[in-house]
């Protein structure tokens, strides 16, 4: 056989050798991706880290009347079982919590009769896993919550809480603008025409149920053509406190007021008519009108030093805040318990209730300012203020800001 002929068969061997590689290869290829793509369709999925492929679930809303018990009972459930089972979980999960109204669920294996778990909703996105079946559990699972980034903006018309709620936020933001300024503006003075400009966030799960306010990013309120700007951002305790454009702190010594939402209904004089005793004398202290009940909170940090009942006073707290200031709060309903001589309280603690007792003619708290021992106007008081920034954390801190500053004005 000629030289040539060998050459040109070898050439063609290692052709086809080549060939039936590569549709080999192609074919392990393929047959891997088909493997691939199987594992993918037979990945299991869960609910509540509960394998939900291989449970059915039933929702049930609790009725008036029905129990723990009664809910298992009518699934099958023995008597001698839920015992057990109320039992097993009860340092975790006390099965008398359950409520009528609540939206509770059964997860039922595909062959079995009687429910493996029972399913109750603590909040949104809070859940609790009751294990029915030999390995009785209790345990707590939360469903990730979305954090979407808002921005509102708005006139005050009226109370702040209505305002906020025209431009599209809620009561909570509401009440956290008010916390944020508690020590910088007077929200009994607001006026019609002052403005509010707010970024904040809020939480969401299943993408479209509404969980509440994470925190606000950035404020601005305009009172009286004047602006305050608040910025959440790190003291150097390692704690969350808001400041303003310059880097000072909004929070000072005292709160501005001992209640949220009400109306300053009689103030601090040296000559009034007392609407009971019918005669004219000093009224050394500063009327706040609320609905019975309202929550009445402790203005600073302190030291309770009497929280008892008098004719005149009624049911009120008395608070030493330090060597010069001391609080009074009178006329509550009741005073909150576990308030008495010597328990410490730290500034917004509820430390009562709004009432009228003692000498009071409609529910009101009454709050008196001492100053070194004599009763004050707590109005006319220049009050401390907290730590500004400084230094690196300062230069940090404007930085940080200007960029939600610049936000803010754009709305």
């Amino acid at each position: 056989m000629g030289t040539k002929k060998i050459a040109w068969i070898a050439v063609a061997s290692i052709f086809l050798v080549l060939i039936i590689w590569v549709i080999s290869a192609n074919e392990v290829q393929d047959a891997t991706q088909i493997e691939s793509t199987e594992q993918i369709e037979k990945e299991p999925s869960y609910y509540l880290t509960l394998p939900s492929d291989t449970l059915r679930f039933e929702q049930h809303q609790v009725k008036s009347g029905e129990s723990f018990g009664a809910l298992l009972g009518k699934r099958g459930i023995s008597t001698k079982q839920i015992y057990q089972i109320a039992a097993a979980v009860e340092d975790n999960f006390n099965v008398r919590r359950i409520r009528a109204g609540v939206e509770v669920q059964f997860a039922t294996g595909d062959s079995s009769l009687f429910p493996a778990y029972f399913i109750y909703p603590e909040s949104k996105f809070e859940y609790w896993i009751i294990g029915l079946t030999d390995s009785i559990f209790a345990k707590k699972v939360e469903k990730h919550r979305e954090v979407r980034q808002r921005a509102i903006s708005g006139t005050i018309d009226d109370a702040l809480y209505l305002s906020v709620g025209r431009a599209g936020g809620t009561q909570a933001l509401a009440m956290s603008l008010v916390e944020v300024y508690a020590w910088s503006i007077d929200f009994f003075r607001l006026q019609k025409g002052d403005a509010f400009s707010v970024l904040y966030e809020e939480e969401y799960v299943d993408d479209t149920i509404y969980v509440g306010l994470k925190r606000i990013l950035a404020a601005n309120l305009t009172h009286v053509g004047n602006d305050f700007y608040a910025f959440p951002y790190e003291n150097e305790l390692g704690f969350n406190d808001y400041y303003d454009e310059d880097g000072r702190s909004l929070r000072k010594t005292f709160l501005r007021a001992p209640l949220n939402f009400t109306r300053i209904s009689s103030r601090y004089s040296g000559r009034r008519f007392h609407p009971v005793q019918k005669r004219w004398k000093a009224h050394l202290g500063t009327d706040y009108a609320a609905p019975t009940g309202t929550p009445i909170m402790s203005t600073a940090d302190g030291v309770i030093i009497a929280a008892k009942y008098t004719s005149a006073n009624g049911n009120y707290v008395k608070v030493r805040h330090n060597s010069t200031y001391t609080t009074q709060y009178l006329h509550m309903s009741k005073i909150k318990p576990g308030i008495k001589n010597g328990v410490r309280v730290k500034q917004g603690d509820v430390i009562g209730y709004v009432g009228s007792t003692g000498l009071a003619t409609g529910p009101h708290v009454c709050y008196r300012f001492w100053v070194n021992g004599k009763q004050v106007d707590p109005y006319k008081q220049k009050l401390p203020d907290a730590k500004p920034l400084e230094g690196e954390r300062m230069d940090a801190y404007k930085s940080y800001m200007a960029s939600l500053k610049k936000e803010l004005d754009a709305l």
